[in-house]
């Protein structure tokens, strides 16, 4: 029998005055990071939403143009700058169309006087770069500074969009162009969120040797392999530190980094290298230590599982010993811990102590508790914990939903998912699925051959502003080929690459076996010609794929 929750317990005003304390933390730990280059979020906008449902709803695929410019010229619109932007960033999953409404705007009488603001060409930036459409991207950079509205934040966009496709050397130079566009050098700041784009998503191995230079700083012996590479963000930072003076947030961004790559040893070496120079870590940095000890290791048998937690154990002893006090993030390290080694005892014990501290709960905090208990099966339990999470005016993530939907996918439970799925999505949900809800949910019932729930469910995310993603259209497709539907897998890999999609390919090649055996090879023809035509739209990201012949 599981042990009832704690309920949520204490006076209205002492819990207001412990989430304002808990936001304040959050406010200081989150000021530590460079993110004063991220894209502006997207703001409520009945007007935005209504005009991007009408562009994706009567668009031409083959001239995306037409409709931004029907809409803009001759539908009467009058369009500000920040309705602009907020549309673009609607607009963010279909990069052509996108690209279009901005040409339309510029030639708009709304911006006779004034260009449209740096906000949109941003936009549109990030639009091409999640479709890997980087020549179409240069062009709008281009524009952008013809426009006087590149900054900064526009390489810092593009950027960000070269490291998620795994083109680190091109981000690098990306930062090294900035100052022929923007008129400027990079300073310090600029550097760091360089340093934090390249260590998020580039993960290799590394083979090295550990050095000490003059100015006593950690270098790198690298050896260059197709199984060995060193991360880029330190080949940058060990050859530009003599330009850009070496601060406490590089030196966390580079723990990060070593972190990701399961590397705590040289992270360690880093933090020592830190206090050798005089520099003083802050919360964060142990934050950031203390999760790369924690999260990327094995923890089963049970006494890896105690040798990690001794080892975090350790890492608070000595935050604490230089005076600064374990905060909500670092409770919850300890408890995605737990709940990674299915420890729901340990989970809940732990979560009553750090509210009995006075520490308010996140949702990062609620959601890995809820993650425990959901993946141990105690789906009751974490009903509970969700209720009282949005007692104490927390919010729950779609991430938090998540859990539930995973396991409702292993159990095969069908309306479980759609009850919660419909919660989410009713009016006056605070928390609306995000495209990996969707994606979860696409998943769950492709495998189920729930067809009809499948296309209802893809209608939902059309009509939503995260929009079909790869993932989606990948999860969607293969779904239609093993299912021998051909038809439909041909119609969506078209709407694919009208949308400025790249398919992955592992798809061109399921789609095009499933063609030859159905003895389809013409239609396959037609869809390598629009392959084709896309090619020489938009440069070199439509790779051209060499199929090797497939016999019967």
């Amino acid at each position: 029998m599981p042990l009832p929750l704690p309920a949520a317990g204490g006076s209205a005003a002492r819990a207001s005055a412990i989430r304002l304390l808990c936001t304040a933390t959050a406010s200081a730990e989150a000021a530590s990071l460079p993110h004063l280059l991220a894209l502006p979020p997207v703001a409520p906008s009945p007007t935005a939403d209504e005009l991007a449902r009408l562009v994706l709803a009567h668009h031409n695929p083959f001239h995306p143009a037409e409709s931004p410019l029907q809409l803009l010229s001759g539908g009467g619109v009058s369009i500000s700058g920040d309705l602009l932007v907020q549309l673009l960033l609607r607009l963010r999953g279909a990069s052509k169309l996108a690209l279009s409404l901005l040409h339309a705007a510029r030639l708009h009488p709304s911006f006779a006087n004034a260009r449209p603001p740096s906000d949109a060409y941003d936009a549109v930036v990030d639009a091409l770069g999640r479709a890997r459409q980087f020549d179409a991207a240069w062009r709008v950079v281009v524009d952008a500074s013809a426009d006087g509205a590149a900054s900064p934040r526009t390489f810092a966009v593009l950027a960000r969009r070269y490291v998620a496709a795994g083109m680190t050397r091109q981000a690098v130079r990306a930062f090294d162009d900035m100052e022929a566009f923007v008129g400027r050098e990079p300073d310090a700041t600029e550097f760091s969120t360089l340093l934090d784009t390249l260590c998020k998503y580039k993960y290799p191995k590394v083979n090295q040797k550990v050095n000490k230079t003059l100015s006593g700083y950690l270098v790198f012996e690298v050896h260059y392999s197709a199984i060995a590479q060193i991360l880029v963000a330190t080949e940058v930072f060990n050859k530009r530190k003599y330009k850009y003076e070496p601060n406490e947030k590089m030196y966390t961004i580079l723990i990060y980094g070593w972190c990701k790559v399961n590397r705590s040893d040289i992270a360690k070496k880093f933090l020592k290298d830190m206090l050798d120079h005089g520099i003083e870590p802050n919360i964060v940095t142990y934050n950031i230590l203390l999760n790369g000890i924690c999260r990327h290791v094995s923890l089963h048998p049970d006494y890896r599982f105690d040798r990690t937690v001794h080892a975090a154990e350790a890492l608070l002893k000595e935050m604490r010993e230089r005076g600064i006090e374990p905060d909500v993030t670092s409770y919850s390290i300890i408890l995605h811990v737990y709940s990674r080694a299915h420890k729901p005892e340990l989970c809940l014990c732990m979560f009553r102590s750090m509210k009995d501290r006075g520490i308010c709960p996140t949702v990062a905090t609620y959601t890995s508790v809820i993650k425990c208990l959901s993946s141990c099966g105690r789906l009751e339990d974490g009903e509970i914990l969700l209720d009282e999470m949005v007692s104490e005016g927390v919010c729950p993530s779609p991430a938090t939903y998540n859990c539930f939907f995973k396991e409702y996918r292993g159990r095969k439970d069908v309306s479980g998912a759609l009850q919660l799925y419909n919660k989410m999505k009713a009016p006056g949900s605070r928390t609306a699925p995000d495209i990996h809800t969707y994606n979860i949910l696409l998943g769950m019932f492709i495998k189920l051959n729930r067809h009809e729930t499948v296309l209802n469910i893809w209608s939902d995310i059309c009509e939503s502003t995260v929009g079909p993603d790869l993932d989606s259209y990948t999860l969607l497709i293969h779904g239609l080929c093993d299912s021998q539907k051909w038809r439909e897998a041909c119609q969506f890999f078209m709407e694919m690459i009208e949308k400025g999609f790249l398919p992955q390919k592992i798809t061109f090649e399921k789609l095009y076996r499933g063609l030859i055996q159905a003895d389809m090879l013409r239609t396959w023809r037609r869809l390598k010609r629009r392959v084709d035509e896309e090619a020489a739209k938009f440069g070199d990201e439509f790779k051209v794929y060499h199929m090797k012949p497939y016999k019967r």
